[in-house]
């Protein structure tokens, strides 16, 4: 399983121009699944995604939480952070899982996201053709793997 982790100021996903997903302070994640995913490795994204400290304190460290913020994620599903680029100009999915394994994945990680946190879950449309809108706060950024924890 892949993520990228991004702390936002607001973010959005709209589909066919209506708006089905909005968080303003916390975390928008955009997680990807491939082959033998476990329960273990999505408790593991869970934990650490919920104790990174990469919110700011009063002295404008990166030291809280988002449990600490009591933020919000907005969570989307996106097949692409498992692109393979090292041949040729087209990438390869070959790694990610196949669309209908991976919407069952999916649906189990956000069931077990939201049994993890009484934090406010929102999230986009498996497979549609979402517009995804953030405002990246400071920028950070960070990119998750599973299977190099």
């Amino acid at each position: 399983m892949k993520a990228v982790i991004q702390r936002v100021s607001e973010a959005t996903v709209t589909v066919d121009n209506k708006i089905i997903g909005k968080i303003n302070s916390g975390l928008l994640i955009l997680v990807a699944f491939g082959q033998n995913e476990t329960q273990e490795e999505y408790n593991w994204m869970i934990r650490k995604i919920l104790s990174m400290r990469i919110f700011n304190d009063s002295n404008g460290i990166m030291n809280l939480s988002i449990n600490e913020i009591n933020g919000e994620l907005l969570i989307v599903s996106q097949f692409t952070l498992f692109a393979d680029t090292k041949k040729g100009n087209r990438p390869s999915y070959t790694q990610a899982l196949p669309p209908n394994f991976a919407q069952a994945e999916y649906n189990k990680f956000l069931e077990i996201f939201k049994s993890s946190t009484p934090l406010k879950i929102e999230t986009g449309i498996f497979g549609a053709d979402m517009k995804v809108k953030l405002l990246n706060d400071g920028p950070v950024t960070i990119l998750l793997d599973s299977k190099n924890k």
